[in-house]
């Protein structure tokens, strides 16, 4: 191991009890593979909205400062002390940040399953993916096809488990349709597609005629327009079509979530004979799995007394999944990575240039069509 690596380079996002965000690049040592590990050259890692809450922190970005610390970029900006107080936990942490990626296996520790690796194309969801070089465990790495580029396997867990979890959820709570919100994303296109190998019917909310056609392109049938004067109509038609009683939503604020539930209950009131004093008995489901309005989360009561709203997470929903479907679901991302599971990207940047100022104002927006894909070794 004499000709490997002995120091990278790792992004750090840290919170002073202060208040303030500071983001900078940090030299680390190389973690030598114990025995069942591998060392992989990151060469792939995108920008998730999962992966934002941590780097940001809620920074107010408009008061970010880009400076230089020996060389190194060094970026600031200051954080409302509303959201500090959530902060407590991490204060003065310097933390790494990343949660999936793909790279190289460049070194191997001496156990077979390990050793098997060696010179492959991996993915991992391990955490503190924006590095030069990560150190994990063999068993937590999907292995790509021959010749598949880190690139295309950079976004293989975060994005394509969740849609594979959302239909898994769906039918272990036993309903049979799904709505998904800002559908238009990588995740939502993911979706669209198990979807229509699984046969699930699915009501996609856009919030742009471009995404409705982006969408309908990829053969989605079920389509809403958030923006249309006739979102109430068209959403309550569509789910009267599928009988749709749950929902992903990746907006969290405002009164979307209040709607899709409102919609629910005007399709299950319409049923002949279904007409309560207290609102329909079908039971409605609305899960935020995601942050997009940070705003407050608004519900107006008219739609009953037989409905849930709650948080839907990965990582609690695979927990809970076990062994033997996590296998089964990741199996179907490796069969499928290039296909159902391809990942697209808007821009793609060093690590250096995840700190430039103008890519963190764009790929903080978390604007559908501009993912942002790190490369640390600028592949």
């Amino acid at each position: 191991m004499h000709d490997l690596p002995t120091t990278g380079h790792e992004l750090r996002s840290t919170v002073s009890s202060s208040g303030q965000l500071e983001l900078t690049l940090v030299e680390v040592p190389v973690v030598a593979p114990g025995p069942n590990d591998v060392l992989i050259r990151v060469e792939a890692t995108p920008i998730n909205p999962s992966d934002l809450g941590l780097l940001l922190a809620g920074a107010d970005l408009s008061t970010a400062i880009a400076t230089t610390l020996d060389g190194v970029p060094v970026v600031t900006a200051s954080i409302d002390p509303k959201v500090l107080g959530m902060l407590v936990g991490r204060f003065d942490q310097s933390m790494a940040v990343g949660n999936e990626g793909a790279g190289t296996v460049i070194a191997a520790g001496e156990a077979a399953s390990a050793q098997a690796l060696l010179g492959r194309t991996v993915s991992v969801a391990g955490g503190s993916m924006y590095a030069s070089y990560r150190t994990i465990d063999a068993g937590a790495c999907l292995v790509l096809p021959e010749g598949t580029p880190a690139r295309a396997g950079a976004s293989s867990f975060v994005n394509p488990l969740t849609a594979l979890g959302m239909v898994e959820t769906m039918r272990a709570e036993g309903h049979h349709a799904l709505i998904h919100t800002a559908a238009a994303s990588n995740l939502g296109q993911m979706l669209v597609k198990v979807c229509q190998a699984d046969g699930v019917e699915l009501i996609n909310v856009v919030r742009s005629e471009a995404q409705v056609a982006t969408l309908a392109a990829l053969g989605a049938t079920h389509i809403v327009n958030s923006s249309a004067p006739t979102f109430m109509a068209d959403l309550t038609a569509a789910i009267t079509e599928t009988g749709a009683t749950l929902a992903f939503d990746a907006v969290g604020g405002g009164t979307l979530a209040s709607n899709l539930l409102t919609a629910m209950e005007a399709a299950a009131n319409a049923k002949p004979g279904a007409y309560s004093r207290y609102g329909s008995t079908t039971y409605k489901q609305v899960y935020i799995y995601g942050g997009l309005d940070r705003s407050q989360t608004v519900l107006s009561r008219n739609f009953g007394f037989s409905w849930g709203l709650g948080g839907w997470l990965l990582t609690p929903f695979l927990m809970k999944a076990g062994g033997e479907t996590i296998g089964r679901l990741r199996q179907r991302v490796a069969d499928e990575l290039t296909t159902t599971f391809a990942s697209h990207y808007a821009n793609a940047v060093a690590l250096e240039g995840a700190l430039d100022l103008a890519a963190i104002a764009d790929y903080a927006r978390q604007a559908t069509g501009a993912k942002y894909l790190i490369t640390p070794h600028g592949d």
